[in-house]
């Protein structure tokens, strides 16, 4: 599961949205040459669909990440049950269902190996120590899991992914030695790792930064950089037996005319395995379509029946 922070389907304008002014070859692949638009949400093809998924939940003012991220990650709605939009951190109501309906902790539960892909500088652990109460959904369920965060130590040894996808951030965090990956190289590693772990996430959040600077270039060098790192998984997994999923939890980097989040629905796009059956699953049975509440539940029943 790559989880992008920050990206809804947006209007089909290169001056404002960057998916349609980056280079974006991985995705593009996927659908025969298209992106997803307010025109155009819904997408296929053989071996990917692309389906939107509603982040408002119900309630009024703007999707924010920690209560999204806790409806995406628990299936619960979070937001209504706070009655409003929170973030970035969860509202502290929600701790105790994050605790226990977290994706990680309900996978160990059921015997199965999760595993959270992304590796952290010393200075986070320095932080959490201190502020835990200001952790991010994905941090803090691991936590409460007991799943231990992979530290320098992993990425050096292959065992996990900078946040910024190639390491060139981690000399400034106080490793100079650090070697600095291609984005291709992380997405191979990623998809080896699915191969060992039944469940693997990688989180990159410099999409809804990026969406929050309105600056057009750093936008367009964080997509190409996912899409880039998006190649390496493709040309890697195994489709026979492992299914990507992709989503996020609120709009931002489609809309750069706007500082703030929007209320645009988040593409997901599922490819490999079993696509198609998981996308009728998060679509459910309503006529108002998906939304972030039923990521969870269906990956819970795809990953327990395998």
């Amino acid at each position: 599961m790559l989880f992008l922070d920050g990206v809804g389907i947006g209007r089909s304008d290169p001056d404002v949205n960057p998916l349609f002014s980056a280079t974006l070859p991985g995705i593009r692949s996927l659908f025969d040459g298209e992106v997803p638009s307010l025109r155009n949400r819904h997408l296929s093809s053989r071996s990917a669909t692309l389906i939107p998924l509603d982040a408002t939940l119900g309630v009024e003012g703007l999707p924010q990440s920690g209560t999204g991220q806790t409806a995406l990650f628990t299936g619960v709605n979070g937001p209504k049950i706070v009655g409003k939009h929170f973030g970035p951190h969860p509202y502290s109501t929600l701790k105790p269902i994050i605790e226990g309906k977290n994706i990680f902790k309900r996978l160990l539960d059921a015997g199965k190996r999760p595993y959270f892909a992304n590796a952290f500088p010393q200075r986070f652990f320095d932080y959490a120590n201190l502020r835990r109460s200001r952790l991010t959904v994905t941090t803090l369920s691991c936590m409460m899991s007991g799943m231990p965060l992979l530290r320098a130590e992993n990425l050096v040894r292959g065992e996990g992914i900078s946040a910024d996808i190639t390491n060139t951030g981690w000399p400034a965090l106080g490793y100079p030695e650090m070697r600095p990956i291609e984005p291709r190289e992380a997405g191979r590693r990623l998809a080896r790792l699915s191969a060992r772990y039944d469940f693997v996430l990688f989180e990159y959040w410099q999409t809804d930064h990026a969406g929050h600077s309105q600056n057009m270039k750093e936008a367009i060098e964080v997509l190409e950089k996912l899409d880039a790192m998006l190649l390496g998984i493709l040309e890697t997994l195994d489709t026979t037996d492992t299914l990507l999923l992709m989503t996020s939890d609120h709009g931002n980097i489609e809309d750069l005319s706007t500082k703030t989040h929007t209320r645009n629905p988040v593409p997901t796009i599922l490819y490999g395995r079993s696509h198609r059956q998981i996308a009728r699953r998060l679509q459910g049975t309503s006529s108002l379509g998906g939304n972030l509440t039923h990521v969870t539940p269906a990956l819970m029943e795809y990953l327990t029946d395998k």
